[in-house]
């Protein structure tokens, strides 16, 4: 059984802002959402900028004895998981369960700040002060664990962790099961909250992030030459994927299509990406789409501004689309909301539904000075405006896994 799989619902919790609109809204000004870092905590350490958010406010969602037994990443996943939901008008009477409906969200850490405030508490006052709901306050599952609780989506569960295609992957797999009859609807996407001293402190001993910590809104600067690392974010993004004619049937608005899913490892080095990876994702995605690559109107990249991996990026896009890769439109939209690891996939899959659906591609900010070995179309610094029906969204982590989605212009007849 082969079924095709649509996009009813869209959310987001960001630092550039905890609704779709407002989001999408700073993605088309080129706003971005990167920001100093004022506590004392990141005292000492290199990179003392990152994409926090300030204004989000759990209330709207939970209560108060849930926030206290939530971690951050389990609340903006539970967050955006509802605005997709809500969007959808997918509606479960009172105390009903459904075992066609599922939930895909994962995390490329989980509850980190949970497992530090512990581990704090059982060295300073021993371990009678660690909290009973440490451990599922922390483990990476329990975002889609509490989502499918509170929704009583009782179908397949999957939270992968793949490092920054995990959001990616949680998506790209969830169109599967649905693709292959298993589920009709499943939330899908990632959830990331990271910003702590412990995390900037690892990563900036392996030199990835940026340090232009005077100029935090031009830190993140995909494929630009003055590129010196990424930007650390938080936050989620999650969508209500649906088998078309179920959401027919009840009338849902349709948003988008998505048509392809690949997958791929590099099995090449824990950090340092190897092209030919990511080219196989694409060409993947390009494949179980049953298109051309010259069909592919743009690409929101993976692009996170670090040094080799945005070239590698460069150089998997020419592998695989020969001379059409200097007629796609590519932006990096990390260039304003930064690098939300897990989260990233989901945030960015919301990005490319929306670019399609309103003809308006976001822009690579910050983009100042060419690199000659990043010489492709990378919507420089303003979005423009352009029928997209085929656009790729590039997620690809650390340990080498790729996941690429292919999102289609919605139509009642397909192909």
């Amino acid at each position: 059984m082969s079924r095709r799989v649509v996009v009813t619902g869209c959310g987001v919790v960001s630092p550039l802002g905890n609704d779709v609109d407002t989001f999408w809204n700073h993605i088309k000004e080129g706003k971005s959402g990167i920001k100093k870092i004022t506590s004392d905590e990141f005292d000492g350490i290199n990179t003392q900028i990152g994409g926090y958010i300030e204004d989000f406010n759990p209330e709207s969602y939970l209560d108060n004895k849930e926030i206290g037994r939530y971690d951050k990443f389990i609340q903006y996943a539970y967050a955006a998981a509802m605005q997709a939901l809500d969007q959808s008008g997918l509606v479960l009477e009172t105390d009903e369960t459904n075992d066609r409906y599922g939930v895909y969200v994962g995390s490329g850490i989980g509850g980190i700040d949970t497992t530090l405030e512990n581990h704090k508490a059982l060295l300073d006052k021993g371990p009678r002060r660690v909290s009973p709901f440490m451990v599922p306050m922390m483990i990476s599952n329990m975002a889609s664990g509490i989502i499918a609780i509170k929704t009583g989506f009782a179908g397949p569960s999957f939270s992968p962790v793949s490092a920054c295609a995990t959001g990616n992957q949680a998506i790209g797999e969830a169109f599967l099961n649905i693709h292959h009859g298993y589920s009709d609807a499943i939330l899908a996407g990632g959830a990331e909250a990271t910003i702590n001293p412990l995390s900037f402190a690892g990563f900036s001993r392996m030199r990835a992030m940026s340090t232009r910590n005077d100029e935090p809104n031009k830190a993140s600067r995909p494929f630009d030459k003055g590129r010196d690392g990424f930007v650390m974010s938080e936050g989620a993004g999650v969508l209500m994927l649906e088998e078309y004619e179920h959401a027919k049937k009840r009338g849902a608005v349709i948003l988008g299509e998505i048509v392809g899913y690949g997958s791929s490892t590099d099995a090449h080095h824990i950090t340092s990406p190897d092209y030919l990876g990511a080219a196989n994702a694409m060409e993947k995605a390009i494949m179980m789409a049953k298109i051309d690559p010259e069909q592919i109107d743009y690409i929101n990249a993976h692009g996170t501004s670090t040094p080799e991996g945005d070239k590698s990026e460069t150089k998997a896009i020419k592998h695989v689309f020969g001379e059409h890769a200097y007629k796609l439109k590519v932006s990096s939209t990390k260039s304003m909301t930064g690098h939300l690891f897990g989260a990233a996939g989901g945030v960015e899959g919301v990005i490319t539904v929306k670019s399609i659906q309103e003809g308006i591609l976001p822009p690579t900010i910050n983009y100042e000075e060419p690199d000659e070995e990043c010489d492709l179309n990378y919507i420089p610094n303003r979005a423009v405006e352009e029928t997209v029906n085929y656009a790729l969204s590039n997620g690809f982590g650390f340990g080498g896994h790729n996941a690429v989605l292919l999102f289609k212009r919605f139509t009642e007849i397909e192909g």
